[in-house]
């Protein structure tokens, strides 16, 4: 072998040398961070198949309290994951709650539960009911404020067993006829 050729192969064995102990710590880290991706494909599976705490939820895309608007009432609908106590508000853009539909009201869980807004601010003190073709019978919210302003809105759900508000991520407009 050339002198030039050996200085290079011994410069290469001197550097391998100089850190000694490195190849097994590489070896942890890489092992570390295996297990680590791991367990966040572990959670992430568990996160995935728990249901949420509101779901299937419906909501018209559109609705009109004004004279001529059609429809009437804003239709909402949504099922919890656990039996417990709510309260649904109506949210503006801005997150200010406009209406209180209704406040601690006892849901069962799975239990799917439907109510109606008819546009109107304010906490509601009084209700009235719809009934379906079904036979179902429907809970109306009947704040008795002044008609909101045109705009898009969303449903808060407060759950009061678990001390959480959750915004239907699905909003809604209301427009003038």
């Amino acid at each position: 072998m050339t002198e030039a050729g050996a200085g290079v192969d011994d410069r290469h064995d001197r550097a391998r040398a100089s850190a000694p102990g490195s190849e097994p710590l590489a070896r942890a880290v890489f092992a570390l961070l295996v297990l680590a991706c791991f367990a966040a494909f572990l959670v992430t599976q568990r996160l995935k198949h728990t249901p949420t705490a509101v779901h299937r939820y419906m909501l018209a895309n559109a609705f009109s309290p004004y004279p001529g608007g059609q429809p009437k009432l804003e239709a909402i609908a949504f099922e919890l994951a656990n039996t417990e106590a709510v309260t649904v508000t109506i949210v503006d853009g801005d997150g200010n709650t406009v209406a209180t539909l209704v406040r601690d009201y006892r849901l069962l869980r799975y239990k799917q539960f439907s109510l109606r807004w008819n546009g109107r601010r304010g906490t509601t003190r009084r209700y009235g009911h719809v009934a379906t073709p079904d036979g179902r019978r429907i809970l109306v919210a009947e704040p008795a404020g002044a008609v909101a302003s045109p705009g898009e809105y969303r449903v808060g759900v407060s759950l009061h067993g678990r001390g959480q508000q959750v915004l239907l991520p699905r909003s809604f407009a209301l427009v003038k006829p």
